[in-house]
């Protein structure tokens, strides 16, 4: 691997670093463990288990793309778009206790990165198959984060009158 490959890939980890600090500002806290979750909801280690692997996966199919094929405006478009969408998240419903936005926020995720697969797939596979386990967990996302704005309307109700 080249000099340029590593630096490259360096920068692939740095911006998905930086958007995965978007969940290290807005933490769930004791706000988050008093509400009502389904039985289904994974234990609190899973998180940022999950999500140290999903990110390292989402730089490295970044990072594949960029050296197969450059720096193509559409692909990298959507790419970006899906890792704003993903900080904003955290920002929505842990920082302004938003369920309702975060949950238009995390759909629109998953469609981009549905996206983000489909025009990866023609330049790496590998990179485009590197997506998959996000999209599931984004979808997985969405469900918990349907599922705990219904049981808890009273919780965010009060919290954007206290907030």
């Amino acid at each position: 691997m080249s000099a340029a490959s590593i630096a490259s890939f360096v920068v692939f980890l740095a911006i998905v670093f930086a958007v995965a600090m978007s969940g290290a500002i807005f933490k769930p806290g004791p706000w988050y463990q008093a509400l009502d979750k389904p039985g289904w909801t994974p234990p609190n280690w899973a998180f940022p288990v999950v999500w140290s692997a999903l990110y390292v996966m989402i730089a490295v199919a970044g990072w594949r793309v960029y050296e197969e094929a450059g720096l193509l405006v559409l692909p990298f478009a959507v790419y970006g778009l899906q890792l704003v969408l993903n900080a904003a998240w955290s920002a929505f419903f842990f920082g302004m206790r938003r369920p309702d936005l975060a949950f238009a926020d995390v759909i629109a995720m998953a469609l981009v990165i549905a996206l983000n697969i489909a025009l990866f797939w023609p330049i790496d596979a590998i990179a485009a198959l590197l997506l998959v386990p996000y999209l599931a967990w984004a979808c997985i996302a969405a469900c918990l984060n349907y599922s705990v704005w219904r049981r808890n309307p009273d919780a965010f109700r009060a919290a954007r009158v206290a907030g």
